[in-house]
Protein backbone atom coordinates (compact mmCIF):
# COMPACT_ATOMS: atom_id res chain seq x y z
CA UNK A 1 0.00 0.00 0.00
CA UNK A 2 2.78 2.26 0.91
CA UNK A 3 4.68 1.19 -2.57
CA UNK A 4 1.46 2.49 -4.39
CA UNK A 5 1.07 5.74 -2.78
CA UNK A 6 4.24 6.72 -3.37
CA UNK A 7 4.29 6.28 -6.71
CA UNK A 8 1.20 8.04 -6.97
CA UNK A 9 2.79 10.78 -5.05
CA UNK A 10 5.88 10.50 -7.91
CA UNK A 11 3.28 10.42 -10.64
CA UNK A 12 1.75 14.14 -9.38
CA UNK A 13 4.88 15.65 -8.94
CA UNK A 14 6.14 14.43 -12.33
CA UNK A 15 2.85 15.50 -13.98
CA UNK A 16 3.33 19.07 -12.18
CA UNK A 17 7.59 19.45 -12.63
CA UNK A 18 6.63 18.33 -16.90
CA UNK A 19 3.34 20.17 -17.78
CA UNK A 20 3.20 23.27 -14.32
CA UNK A 21 -0.05 25.29 -14.27
CA UNK A 22 -0.38 28.37 -13.92
CA UNK A 23 3.26 28.89 -15.84
CA UNK A 24 4.20 32.37 -17.38
CA UNK A 25 4.12 35.90 -16.04
CA UNK A 26 0.46 37.19 -16.62
CA UNK A 27 -0.26 40.20 -17.99
CA UNK A 28 -1.47 41.52 -15.28
CA UNK A 29 -0.27 41.35 -11.50
CA UNK A 30 -0.41 43.71 -8.45
CA UNK A 31 2.45 41.49 -6.36
CA UNK A 32 5.35 39.90 -6.81
CA UNK A 33 8.45 38.61 -5.70
CA UNK A 34 11.58 36.50 -6.78
CA UNK A 35 12.82 33.21 -5.12
CA UNK A 36 16.54 31.98 -5.45
CA UNK A 37 17.65 28.49 -3.85
CA UNK A 38 21.56 29.05 -3.96
CA UNK A 39 22.15 25.53 -3.39
CA UNK A 40 20.91 24.06 -6.43
CA UNK A 41 20.22 27.26 -8.66
CA UNK A 42 16.59 26.75 -8.44
CA UNK A 43 14.74 30.18 -9.76
CA UNK A 44 11.24 31.15 -9.10
CA UNK A 45 9.45 34.60 -9.61
CA UNK A 46 5.99 34.45 -8.58
CA UNK A 47 2.90 36.91 -9.52
CA UNK A 48 -0.21 37.44 -7.86
CA UNK A 49 -3.37 39.57 -8.17
CA UNK A 50 -4.89 40.26 -5.32
CA UNK A 51 -8.44 41.42 -4.62
CA UNK A 52 -9.52 45.14 -3.06
CA UNK A 53 -10.37 42.86 -0.17
CA UNK A 54 -7.03 41.20 -0.12
CA UNK A 55 -8.18 37.89 -1.17
CA UNK A 56 -5.79 35.81 -4.12
CA UNK A 57 -7.51 36.57 -7.31
CA UNK A 58 -4.75 34.84 -9.64
CA UNK A 59 -1.58 33.29 -8.72
CA UNK A 60 1.48 32.32 -11.50
CA UNK A 61 4.81 31.77 -11.61
CA UNK A 62 8.08 31.39 -14.23
CA UNK A 63 11.43 30.25 -13.56
CA UNK A 64 13.13 27.28 -13.55
CA UNK A 65 14.58 24.60 -11.53
CA UNK A 66 14.12 20.89 -10.54
CA UNK A 67 10.58 18.85 -10.81
CA UNK A 68 10.45 19.45 -7.07
CA UNK A 69 10.29 22.98 -7.34
CA UNK A 70 8.32 23.36 -10.12
CA UNK A 71 5.87 20.85 -9.04
CA UNK A 72 5.16 22.58 -5.69
CA UNK A 73 4.89 26.35 -7.03
CA UNK A 74 2.41 24.87 -9.20
CA UNK A 75 0.10 23.13 -7.12
CA UNK A 76 0.85 26.24 -5.07
CA UNK A 77 -0.69 28.63 -7.62
CA UNK A 78 -3.53 26.67 -8.35
CA UNK A 79 -4.44 26.17 -4.24
CA UNK A 80 -4.07 29.99 -3.63
CA UNK A 81 -6.62 30.89 -5.66
CA UNK A 82 -9.66 32.66 -3.63
CA UNK A 83 -7.86 32.17 -0.65
CA UNK A 84 -7.86 35.24 1.77
CA UNK A 85 -4.21 37.02 2.71
CA UNK A 86 -4.26 34.61 6.13
CA UNK A 87 -5.43 31.48 4.48
CA UNK A 88 -2.30 31.51 2.49
CA UNK A 89 -0.16 32.66 5.17
CA UNK A 90 -1.54 29.77 7.37
CA UNK A 91 -1.23 26.92 4.38
CA UNK A 92 2.58 28.76 3.99
CA UNK A 93 3.29 27.91 7.72
CA UNK A 94 1.37 24.39 7.77
CA UNK A 95 2.97 23.54 4.24
CA UNK A 96 6.92 24.66 6.01
CA UNK A 97 6.16 22.47 9.27
CA UNK A 98 4.94 19.18 6.94
CA UNK A 99 8.26 19.81 4.75
CA UNK A 100 10.44 20.47 7.58
CA UNK A 101 9.21 18.83 11.15
CA UNK A 102 7.85 15.60 12.56
CA UNK A 103 4.19 15.48 12.91
CA UNK A 104 4.01 16.04 16.73
CA UNK A 105 6.47 19.37 15.89
CA UNK A 106 3.92 21.44 13.88
CA UNK A 107 2.75 24.80 15.05
CA UNK A 108 -0.80 26.29 14.63
CA UNK A 109 -0.25 28.88 11.96
CA UNK A 110 -4.28 28.88 12.20
CA UNK A 111 -7.64 27.14 10.40
CA UNK A 112 -6.12 25.63 7.26
CA UNK A 113 -7.78 24.58 4.11
CA UNK A 114 -7.67 20.90 4.40
CA UNK A 115 -8.98 19.57 1.06
CA UNK A 116 -5.87 22.23 -0.20
CA UNK A 117 -3.04 20.83 2.11
CA UNK A 118 -4.43 17.51 1.30
CA UNK A 119 -3.07 17.83 -2.12
CA UNK A 120 0.45 19.33 -0.90
CA UNK A 121 0.91 16.06 0.47
CA UNK A 122 2.78 14.85 -2.26
CA UNK A 123 5.74 16.66 -1.49
CA UNK A 124 5.57 15.85 2.48
CA UNK A 125 8.72 13.05 1.45
CA UNK A 126 11.02 15.94 0.77
CA UNK A 127 11.20 16.00 5.02
CA UNK A 128 13.63 12.80 4.42
CA UNK A 129 15.85 14.81 1.91
CA UNK A 130 16.98 17.91 3.38
CA UNK A 131 18.54 19.61 0.38
CA UNK A 132 15.36 19.29 -1.32
CA UNK A 133 13.21 20.94 1.64
CA UNK A 134 14.52 24.14 -0.05
CA UNK A 135 12.95 22.99 -3.26
CA UNK A 136 9.70 22.30 -2.42
CA UNK A 137 9.26 25.59 -0.49
CA UNK A 138 10.71 28.14 -2.64
CA UNK A 139 8.08 29.19 -4.59
CA UNK A 140 6.43 29.69 -0.55
CA UNK A 141 8.90 31.58 0.47
CA UNK A 142 8.62 33.80 -2.88
CA UNK A 143 4.26 33.79 -2.28
CA UNK A 144 4.68 34.80 1.43
CA UNK A 145 7.45 37.57 0.10
CA UNK A 146 4.89 39.01 -2.20
CA UNK A 147 2.27 39.45 0.23
CA UNK A 148 4.51 41.45 2.48
CA UNK A 149 5.64 43.71 -0.31
CA UNK A 150 9.05 41.89 -0.55
CA UNK A 151 10.77 41.79 -3.72
CA UNK A 152 12.89 38.92 -3.06
CA UNK A 153 13.65 36.25 -0.72
CA UNK A 154 15.72 33.10 -0.81
CA UNK A 155 16.44 29.75 0.79
CA UNK A 156 19.36 31.02 2.83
Amino acid sequence: MFDDLRDLYQEVILDHGRNPRNFGRPDSFNRTAKGDNPMCGDKIAVYLTLAPDGSIQDAHFDGRGCAISQASASLMTEILKGKSQAEAEALFGHFHDMCTKDDHEHTDHGPVDEEAFEKLQVLSGVREFPMRVKCATLAWHAMNAALHGEEKTSTE
